[in-house]
């Protein structure tokens, strides 16, 4: 399954709620960004919510759905990885991101799992938040559009106009 295009990737692993995804769909689509989403899913990609949410914007996206995390790492293993945690190492506007970077954000619940944020720790970033304990992250659907559009800006927003 392994995609040789140099684009920027959006990757959901393990998403739970149809609308964030929707959401990051249109965004994807709106960007000339691949969405990827990495099951097991918390609904299916035919669900109305989802696909409302999306509007008429999912002929649009580059999706590719992997059965789990262990097949989509194997088959991405040589390109860069950012990994999206509120405990990042670095803020998300001190990375240089590559043409080809994917963008992991994990399950709206729980995020990512602690082994892999572990392994690649070098690679975690974080979206700057208030200190409040009680505000415990964004919006999953925003935190990509942040990011998405961070990583296009550093590269004179390619193909958009």
């Amino acid at each position: 399954m392994e995609s040789n295009e140099c684009k920027l990737c959006v990757v959901l692993v393990e998403p739970e709620i149809p609308p964030n995804t929707g959401n990051i769909a249109r965004t994807c689509a709106a960007t000339g960004t691949k969405l990827i989403l990495v099951k097991p899913l918390g609904f299916s990609v035919d669900d109305a919510t989802v696909k409302r949410a999306g509007l008429d914007y999912w002929d649009f996206v580059d999706l590719e759905i992997y059965e789990d995390l262990a097949s989509f790492l194997e088959d991405h293993r040589h390109r860069p990885m950012y990994l999206l945690t509120t405990k990042g190492r670095q803020r998300h506007t001190d990375v240089q991101y590559e043409e080809n970077a994917m963008l992991l954000f994990g399950r709206e619940t729980a995020g990512l799992p602690e082994a892999l944020i572990k392994e690649h720790w070098d690679r975690t970033i974080r979206i700057p938040m208030g200190d409040n304990e009680r505000l415990r992250s964004l919006n999953l659907a925003n935190s990509a559009a942040i990011v998405v559009y961070e990583a296009l800006r550093q590269r004179g927003f390619p193909e958009l106009v």
